[in-house]
């Protein structure tokens, strides 16, 4: 049925259509499935297909629901397409021919049956473009994804399935948003083969449909100012700018605009005034904030009667463009980390780029090679005094963890990569986004060469050694 239904005397759809409102009225509605339990997709994509609605993106709650789904599909469908089952098969094959790893992946057997496959971050990112290239090919009648899919990889898709109408943020189930709605449903319809995309909402238990009736004809939201002070920012301003320069550059913010425009700016103009104040005096506060710390750290000179500028520390801690710069810096000055096994060097890197949480310690593992626990010993004893300054100053000091130390390490020794996802609390996709942001911090540490050589060539060699298959794969 149509959601929505069409009031005569205006033409616009506000109201629920008449059978839709008396389901959601209904005391006893009937579900797909069970709370708690995904429905029979393989019943739903016959029924789509029945209506030409293929192929489609279903949007799901989570990463597990995205991989249960392809196992709740059958091969009905492709058993009356023998000739794109076949064209499939030869793609498929083709994309993973070099890669052990995309080879025998665990969803391809699912893959070749169905024609679905699921797309999440916990997938490894060679293993995405395979399933991004056959769905842009055409060679596949669903995908069952995340939300977060909504707003990233433009896939050309007839239709759209919601089966949720809130979405997890990582801590809390939360209403969708009206952005997050058009976000999902604006992938509907393919360019130059659709005049028209059709996204559906599926009932159940977490589908509150009167909420998605209301998204649909909600506003756009506003658009809210960013901008927040780090002390990354702070080193490249002061670089080449003095404090007034940097004074009116905030000025001239996105953040300023929306404080200046006043009611114009609606609800984001409120929140621009309560965060950054009515003349962006809290902003401005938070960089002298900041900058006063790095003062007091030798990383900018005192005030006085010239204005301030960057230390020899300071310029070089400004090419630091990585998660965690002042503690890299701080590293650097005490000499805390390796500085010629590139192994080791990539395994500190990975504990400031690491975002997990762990609890279990590892360091009372008998199995832990005894140079590695002693340099993330040397680093994170080393670095506690800092980190103190750091939090008593009410900045944030990440919690450093040898898990994924560890991890970095035996895999820069070639430890093999099944070996190491079986041994680890990290799905494959982000194992795989922890070793590229490593590399990615690391060669920012390659800028440093004038400075700290011999560490500038380390991060290079560690680069090397962590770059490789199937974390980066070649198409």
């Amino acid at each position: 049925y149509p959601l929505l239904e069409k009031i005569e005397k205006t033409g616009n759809r506000t109201r629920l259509y008449k059978k839709v409102y008396k389901f959601n009225q209904s005391s006893k509605p009937l579900l797909l499935a069970p709370p708690g339990r995904l429905p029979k997709f393989s019943d739903i994509l016959k029924v789509l297909s029945h209506f030409d609605l293929l192929p489609a993106i279903f949007f799901l709650k989570s990463r597990v629901e995205c991989d249960r789904a392809i196992k709740l599909c059958d091969g009905s469908l492709l058993k009356h397409a023998p000739e794109k089952k076949q064209a499939l098969m030869a793609r498929l094959v083709e994309l993973t021919a070099d890669n052990p790893h995309l080879s025998a992946h665990p969803h391809r057997p699912y893959l070749e049956e169905t024609g679905t496959a699921a797309h999440h971050s916990g997938h490894l990112p060679a293993w995405k473009v395979v399933v991004e290239t056959l769905m842009a090919e055409g060679l596949l009648d669903a995908m069952f994804a995340t939300s977060t899919v909504a707003a990233g990889v433009n896939f050309p898709a007839r239709s759209v399935v919601i089966l949720n109408s809130d979405r997890f943020n990582g801590r809390d189930f939360l209403s969708l948003t009206t952005s997050e709605f058009q976000q999902m449903a604006g992938r509907a319809g393919r360019r130059g083969m659709d005049n028209i995309g059709f996204a559906t909402v599926l009932p159940g238990k977490y589908m509150d449909v009167s909420l998605v009736a209301k998204l649909i004809n909600a506003p756009p939201l506003n658009v809210d100012s960013q901008i927040k002070i780090d002390f990354s920012m702070v080193l490249n301003l002061l670089l080449s700018n003095t404090q007034e320069q940097v004074r009116t550059l905030l000025e001239k913010s996105f953040a300023s605009y929306l404080i200046a425009i006043g009611a114009k700016a609606g609800k984001s103009g409120r929140k621009a005034r309560k965060k950054f104040g009515n003349d962006m005096e809290f902003l401005w506060l938070d960089f002298t904030e900041h900058m006063d710390f790095l003062i007091q750290e030798g990383f900018v000179t005192p005030e006085g009667a010239r204005p301030c500028t960057l230390t020899e520390d300071g310029i070089w801690a400004s090419k630091l463009r990585i998660d965690s710069p002042l503690l890299v810096a701080q590293s650097l000055r005490d000499k805390l980390l390796p500085e010629r096994d590139p192994a080791l060097l990539a395994a500190m890197m990975a504990t400031f780029v690491n975002e997990k949480e762990f609890k279990d310690d590892m360091l009372f593992n008998t199995a832990l090679s005894k140079q590695l626990k002693d340099a993330f010993l040397l680093l994170r004893r080393g670095l506690k005094p800092f980190a103190m300054k750091m939090l008593q100053s009410g900045f944030p000091a990440p919690n450093l963890f040898i898990q994924p130390a560890a991890l970095v390490y035996a895999w820069a020794h070639d430890t093999p990569w099944d070996e190491l996802m079986h041994k680890s609390d990290f799905a494959e996709g982000d194992f795989a986004r922890l070793v590229l942001r490593t590399a990615e911090n690391l060669r920012q540490m390659t800028h440093l060469h004038q400075d700290f050589p011999v560490f500038a060539k380390t991060a290079a060699e560690a680069i090397d050694m962590i770059l490789k298959t199937p974390v980066v794969t070649e198409f």
